[in-house]
Parts: C-alpha cells; structure tokens; sequence
C-alpha cells in the first residue's frame, strides 16, 4: 500500500495581503492574486492523476480547491471536512501583528518562540491551546483518512488535500512524529505544493517520505523569500552511472553521467537570478562537478571543499546492486531499510558518524556566513539527509524520511538570534528536471 499526500495551502487571502490574522473565521476570501496563484497550482499538479480531494471549508481554501480542479482532466469532487480548518485563534482573528502587539504582548512572545505553549483565553473566561486543538483535529482527519484508503483494494492513491498554514504544518509534523519546536522549522507559502509519500511496510507500520516541500514554482517568485539572515541553498549532485544502475557507491568517487551534467546544468538555470556570495562542496568529484556547473552563470568561482561532506562509507557494500548485497548480508540490508541507525556498514561508517561529521561541516560553513549571504553547498544523499534531519528536529535515524533527488535543491534560511531555529523553506525541489513530481533514480546512496 502507498500514499500520495499533496498538500496545498490556499491562495493569497484578503487578510494575507493586509497582514491580518486568519484562524478559524471566514471573514477572508481570495484576491485576483490568490486565485492567480491558485490556477498556477492546478496547471502545475495537471498532469498527475488524482483520486481524491479533501479541502477546508472555508472560502479562501475552497475556492483554490475550485480552481485547482478545473485543470483536471478526471472530474472529481471533492470533500470539504471540518478536519482541515485552521487554527482556531479566537480573539486574535482579523488583528494586525502590531495590533496583536498591543493587546496580547506576552502571549505573541510565546506564539513567536513556543507555539504549542500558547494559551488563549475565551470570552467565556475558557481557556485552551490552540495547537493542542489543531493537533488532535489532524489525528482525527489522519485516522479517517488511512482508513478510507488504505485497504487491499487501494493498492496506490494520490490525494490532494487544500487547506491552511497552520493546519497544514501540524499535519506535516505530525506525520514526521512531532518534533521539538517543528511548526517554526518549516514554511508553507501560499499555493505552495507539498507532497508525502505514505508506505506501508512489513511491519504494518506507515513510513513517511517528504518527497518536496513548499515547492512555489509554479509561482512568478519560484523561490521563497529570504529571510533577514544568511540563506544556505543545499543541493545533491547530479546522476552518475552507478545512481542509475541503483549501486551503492559511497566513497568510490565515480563521476556525473551526461544526465547529470545536464541536472546540474538546469539546477544552475533554476538558480541563474540567485546572487550567490560562497560556495562549498564536498571533496568528491560528483558534487564538486555539480557545483562548478551550477556557477558557470554566476560571478563567485571559488569553490571551498569539506572533507567531512563526502558520503557515508558503506565499506565492503560500494559497487554492489542491492540483489548483490541481499545475497550476502540480507539481515544487514533490511535493518538499514528499516532501522539505519542500528547498522554498522561492514567496514564503512555507520549513519551516527555521518552525522557527526556532516554537521561539524554544516556549523563551520554557517560560522563564515554574514546576515547577507547566500551560499551554495554541493554534497551527497545521505550527508544531506543527515543535515536536514537535524534542521526538523529529527534524528540520524528518520533519514528515510527525507528525500533527495538528483540535482535537488533544497533551501535553509538561517537564524538571527539564538532562541530562533534554521528554517527549511523549501525540500528537494527537482521541478526544474521537469514536473512537479521527482522522478530522479531511485535506490542505493
């Protein structure tokens, strides 16, 4: 059994454009720039079979569900659920963030710095958490959800599913196993796509894949906007033979194939309108090449390399197909499958290593950056994993569920202040290699 999960935040609202909050009432409908952004959406998700649709009821998500599916070309109707309703913010929906300022000071410093701790206070002298709420709603929505389409009947689905930032983000991390501080981790721009991948495995139990995240490039913008501090734009190398003969290669350091040059060289035309001011790679030929590809059209052509960004050393594993290591050590490879944090690659390094070195890497990189910068790092799968891993708040063990195609682009926003985290804006966009989905080599690292 496996899932496909699209995830759609509604189009710009009137109270996004006037920079009010939402929350729970309908007060807010789409502007002619909204329902712009929302047919941009439906081009982009065109060409990929749906077989259901659930979206919010509220107008600013249920007129972008409208629009999305007019480009369909299988007529479907969708289901509009309480269970995709945003946030309820009581009396904080329709203020300004100034005015939010001057009537709920303390309680804005813990929605800024600790969202599920957030207490609010109804006229009834009620009080609640609104995360809380909000989680246990996508408990509710996610257990109908399995249930409705993942029987032996429905081998294969894709539902898109339209709703808000917030509810959208507490389903995200709910899927992800709700880690520490996660609602300020990630962004969810408006119409932006996400898509999670759900399988079910020997052990009936669901393993999520983030296949992309906040992917706008459907949008005239393309890439979300950069925050006040340094921006890291994380990409994998492009293909070599062995990615698309599925051999684990590791630390042998085979090169790009022609489909990987062409990968990087589109990735560096994605990024040709990115100023870029660093540059750093791992040590190996496969990204360093991707990186000096990715700078043929941008001014910077210093390169620095890190040796602690090679890929992870899978020791005896390296140059073999995965039939050919199932023959030989077939409890080992199920246990990296399924369990990676448990193995230790017969004389290669085991995933906690990794990890180790890949952010000792990432800390001196993001040590050199001024508030300005943005900075292009080339590296590897499971490196780049790792990293972000780290970034979401998860651990060395989730890194399945990351995905990172070839010449995907993924994007960090770094943060000003100590008590803030790193912001992962964007995951693996791999548009630019053509479509909305990735369709890059699967299998080994």
């Amino acid at each position: 059994m496996s899932l496909r999960l699209i995830l759609v935040r509604h189009g710009l609202s009137s109270f996004n454009k006037e920079g009010r909050i939402q929350g729970r009432n309908d007060l807010s409908v789409l502007t002619e720039e909204g329902r712009l952004q929302a047919l941009k959406a439906g081009k982009a998700l065109s060409k990929v079979p749906i077989d259901a649709i659930y979206s919010s009821p509220l107008k600013r998500a249920s007129e972008t569900t409208k629009i999305i599916i007019q480009e369909q070309t299988k007529a479907i109707e969708p289901e509009y659920t309480d269970d995709l309703l945003e946030i309820d913010l009581g009396p904080w929906s329709g203020l300004t963030k100034n005015e939010l300022k001057k009537n709920f000071p303390k309680e804005l410093e813990v929605w800024d710095k600790e969202p599920k701790e957030l207490v609010i206070t109804r006229e009834d002298g009620t009080s609640y958490k609104p995360i809380t709420e909000l989680t246990n709603q996508v408990e509710h929505f996610l257990e109908k959800l399995f249930k409705s389409h993942t029987s032996s009947n429905n081998s294969e689905k894709t539902i898109l599913l339209v709703a808000h930032n917030a509810i959208l983000k507490c389903l995200l991390l709910k899927l992800l196993g709700e880690p520490t501080n996660g609602f300020r981790r990630i962004k969810l721009d408006n119409t932006s796509i996400s898509i999670v991948n759900i399988n079910l495995n020997k052990f009936n139990r669901f393993q999520p894949q983030i296949e992309c995240l906040n992917n706008i490039t459907h949008l005239d913008t393309a890439l979300p906007k950069k925050n006040s501090g340094a921006r890291v734009i994380l990409v994998r190398h492009g293909e070599t033979d062995w990615n698309n003969q599925g051999r684990f290669q590791g630390q042998i350091d085979i090169p790009l194939n022609d489909n990987g040059k062409l990968q990087a060289a589109s990735a560096g035309f994605f990024l040709s309108n990115v100023s870029l001011q660093k540059a750093y790679s791992s040590s190996m030929s496969r990204p360093l090449e991707t990186a000096k590809i990715i700078l043929e059209s941008h001014s910077i052509k210093n390169i620095k390399t890190n040796k602690n960004l090679i890929e992870i050393g899978h020791g005896l594993w390296e140059g073999k197909l995965e039939s050919e290591i199932k023959s030989t050590w077939p409890e080992l490879l199920e246990d990296w499958k399924l369990s990676p944090e448990k193995v230790q690659m017969p004389e290669g390094e085991n995933i906690q290593e990794v990890s180790k070195r890949a952010l000792k890497a990432w800390d001196e990189i993001c040590s050199e950056l001024e508030k300005k910068d943005t900075a292009l790092i080339v590296a590897h799968d499971a490196v780049n994993k790792v990293i972000l891993c780290n970034l979401l708040g998860l651990s060395p063990a989730d890194i399945w569920i990351i995905k990172q195609g070839n010449g995907g682009i993924t994007i960090i926003d770094l943060p000003t202040t100590k008590n803030q985290v790193a912001i992962v804006s964007c995951l693996n966009i791999t548009s630019h290699l053509g479509g909305i989905l990735d369709k890059t080599a699967e299998g080994a690292l």
